[in-house]
């Protein structure tokens, strides 16, 4: 895989592929139960797609509303080319566009120091979501500039 298209899309004309991602990453790698992958919310979230020159799915991520970021997933043949920043990097345009001023992760501890260093703030102590490990952070949208993320899934 050289190269791939990333773009944003609209659940009701693209949840066959984003499901496909989500599916293999969160329910087949991480054990999350589809019940809790899927939810209401993805019909009203703001969507990335990222699929390779065939148009084979390789990465999604989500964006609601309310500022909230996550469902980011990278199949694992296409990890280590920088597609999870890609992903987040859109995300953060599209809470641009939206005027949102402050959007919100549930990051992975393994993410945190990351997130740190790109401005986020943690605002909640460290829970368990879907028996992962993990903490809320935040950051205003005025203090990021590009995220620098490796492929790491939220």
């Amino acid at each position: 895989m050289s190269s791939f298209t990333i773009r944003q899309v609209c659940w009701n004309d693209a949840a066959e592929a984003l499901k496909r991602v989500r599916y293999q990453v969160f329910c087949c790698e991480w054990r999350i139960p589809e019940t809790l992958e899927f939810d209401q919310h993805d019909p009203v979230a703001f969507h990335v797609l990222v699929e390779d020159e065939e148009s084979n799915p390789l990465a999604t991520g989500r964006l609601l509303p309310n500022g909230d970021l996550g469902r980011i997933a990278v199949v694992i043949p296409a990890r280590g080319k920088g597609i999870a920043k890609a992903v987040l990097n859109q995300l953060l345009n599209i809470a641009r566009n939206e005027q949102m001023e402050t959007v919100f992760i549930n990051s992975a501890l393994e993410s945190i120091d990351k997130f740190k260093m790109q401005g986020f703030l943690p605002v909640t102590r460290v829970f368990m979501e879907a028996g992962v490990p993990r903490q809320r952070l935040k950051c205003r949208l005025g203090r990021l500039t590009e995220l620098d993320q490796s492929e790491q899934h939220h």
